[in-house]
C-alpha cells in the first residue's frame, strides 16, 4: 500500500455536523438542506420536511428549534399516526360550533407547546377532522384553553411522506394547511443520492456511540468505508446508523473492518430453507405479522393506506398490531 494512503479512518472535520447528526456530510445536496434549514431558524414560519422512510425528522426538528428564537421555550412532538391522535393534540373531542375558537384542554400536546415548537410526526397520517380543527387553529391563531381566549404562538413544523403533494393534489390532505406548513419547503436527499457522504456519517456516528456508550471501535478500514458508501441503502439514516451500531459493538478489535460490515448487511444472504415450527394458530400469527410487515413497507409507512389495504380501519390496525406483538414508531415496524 503506498505510504500516503491511511488504511484506518479515526475521525471527521465536524464542522459541517453541529446540525443533527444526518445532515453530516460535504455534498452539495446537504449543504443545501443546511442552508435551507439555516434560512428557517431565523424565522416563525411554518417547516415541512418531505423525506423517504428512514429519514431522522424529529432530531432535525430538534435542532431547528434550538436554533431558532423560541429555543427556550417548549419542544413537543405529536406522532400523527397514533389512533387517538385528535384526543392528543387538543385534549378534547367535540363538534365545534360556527364562529368559536378551537376548545382546547391544558393538558393537550397544542397547549404544551405555546410559546414553542409543534412538532407533527407524520403529517399526512391525520384524520381530515384533525386536519380541519389543525387549520383554524394556525389560521385564527388562537384558542379557547378550558373556556378562556389564549394566544397559541407556537411554531408548526412537521414531517411528511414523499407522497404528500399528490395527496394535496387529490384532496388527501388540505390544500390550505398544506400551503401554512410549507412555507419553508426542505426535502432531504435520500442516502442513494449522497453517497459521498455515507463515510462522514458512519465516521460520526460512531464518534456519537464512543461518546454516549463506550463503544471501544475507534474508527473504520477504508475498504469498510468504500463498502457502506456503495450500498443503497433504502431505509436511509435509520438504517446507516442500525448498522454502524451493530458493527462498531461486535467489531474485535479497534477498527471497523469489511468483515464486520458483511454480515451486518447481509450481502447476498441465502434464503433460510423451510422448517415447519410451531401449531397452525402460530403459523396464522406470523403469517399476519409478516403480511403486515409487507403491506406497510409497499405504502411507505403510511398507516391510512396500510389499513385500507388490509380492508381494516387505522384504530383497529393499532389494535392488531399490539395482538401480534408488533410496536408501530416512527415508520418502521419491529416484532
Amino acid at each position: 500500500m503506498p505510504h500516503h494512503v491511511t488504511p484506518f479512518v479515526e475521525a471527521v472535520d465536524h464542522r459541517m455536523s453541529t446540525w443533527a447528526v444526518e445532515l453530516t456530510g460535504r455534498s452539495e445536496a446537504i449543504d443545501r438542506v443546511r442552508q435551507l434549514l439555516a434560512d428557517a431558524a431565523s424565522s416563525g414560519a411554518g417547516v415541512l420536511l418531505v423525506s423517504e422512510p428512514g429519514a431522522d425528522t424529529e432530531a432535525i426538528a430538534r435542532d431547528l428549534h434550538r436554533r431558532s428564537c423560541r429555543a427556550s421555550a417548549p419542544f413537543v412532538t405529536v406522532d400523527c399516526r397514533h389512533d387517538r391522535i385528535d384526543e392528543l393534540l387538543f385534549g378534547i373531542c367535540r363538534t365545534r360550533t360556527s364562529g368559536d375558537l378551537e376548545e382546547i384542554r391544558r393538558d393537550s400536546r397544542l397547549a404544551g407547546a405555546r410559546g414553542g415548537t409543534l412538532f407533527l410526526d407524520g403529517i399526512e397520517e391525520l384524520p381530515a377532522s384533525v386536519q380541519a380543527r389543525l387549520t383554524r387553529v394556525v389560521r385564527d391563531g388562537e384558542v379557547s384553553v378550558d373556556g378562556a381566549p389564549t394566544d397559541i404562538s407556537c411554531r408548526l413544523v412537521a414531517s411528511a411522506a414523499t407522497t404528500i403533494d399528490a395527496d394535496a393534489e387529490e384532496r388527501r390532505f388540505r390544500a390550505d394547511l398544506y400551503r401554512r406548513l410549507s412555507i419553508h419547503r426542505i426535502d432531504l436527499p435520500p442516502l442513494r443520492d449522497r453517497s459521498e457522504d455515507v463515510g462522514d456519517l458512519a465516521i460520526c456516528i460512531l464518534d456519537r456511540l464512543r461518546e454516549t456508550r463506550g463503544i471501544a471501535a475507534r474508527g473504520f478500514t477504508q475498504a469498510a468505508l468504500a463498502l457502506l458508501a456503495a450500498l443503497p441503502w433504502p431505509g436511509n439514516f435509520v438504517e446507516l446508523h442500525a448498522v454502524v451500531e451493530r458493527v462498531a459493538a461486535e467489531a474485535s478489535g479497534s477498527f471497523v473492518q469489511v468483515e464486520h460490515v458483511l454480515p451486518a448487511i447481509q450481502l447476498n444472504r441465502a434464503p433460510k430453507p423451510f422448517v415447519p415450527t410451531g401449531n397452525l394458530r402460530e403459523a396464522r400469527l406470523q403469517f399476519e405479522r409478516q403480511y403486515i410487515t409487507a403491506v406497510l413497507q409497499h405504502h411507505g409507512w403510511r398507516l391510512t393506506e396500510a389499513a385500507r389495504t388490509l380492508g381494516i380501519q387505522r384504530p383497529n390496525l393499532y389494535r392488531k398490531a399490539r395482538q401480534l406483538g408488533l410496536t408501530l414508531t416512527a415508520r418502521k415496524i419491529t416484532a
